[in-house]
């Protein structure tokens, strides 16, 4: 049940970037831009997702954690704290909360969250097959 919950808020969390992907091009519309660094996001969760389902073993449910550690700390930073660019990575200050915003951090929170617990339970489970 917990590879299943994982993995829908990895895709919750794909979903959202991309489809705020074209609006997040406005940040820097040269260079990088934010609608290349939301699809990469998008698709590394899409990828996790997949392989939380496929797999199920530790380093999956690490990979998972990560991915969705990697959308909730910019999202939380970029909301509260006006980051000037740095090299290519845009400037996306973004006070506002809308329901798709809130919706991604939801969504990675839980994929945080249940991603640490499957890694732990993948790990005693692990253990426990070895004796």
């Amino acid at each position: 049940m917990v590879r299943i919950l994982v993995a829908v808020a990895l895709a919750v969390d794909a979903y959202v970037h991309f489809t705020l992907a074209g609006a997040m091009q406005l940040a820097a519309p040269e260079g990088i831009g934010g609608a290349a660094l939301f699809r990469i996001q998008g698709g590394a969760a899409a990828v996790a997702a997949l392989l939380v389902l496929v797999a199920g073993s530790r380093l999956a449910y690490a990979v998972a954690a990560l991915v969705a550690l990697s959308a909730l700390g910019p999202v939380l930073l970029y909301s509260f704290v006006n980051v000037p660019a740095v090299g290519p990575i845009p400037s996306m200050y973004d006070p506002t909360w809308y329901p798709l915003k809130v919706l991604s951090v939801l969504a990675a929170a839980v994929g945080v969250l249940l991603g640490l617990f499957g890694f732990a339970v993948a790990g005693r489970r692990a253990a426990s097959e070895r004796v």
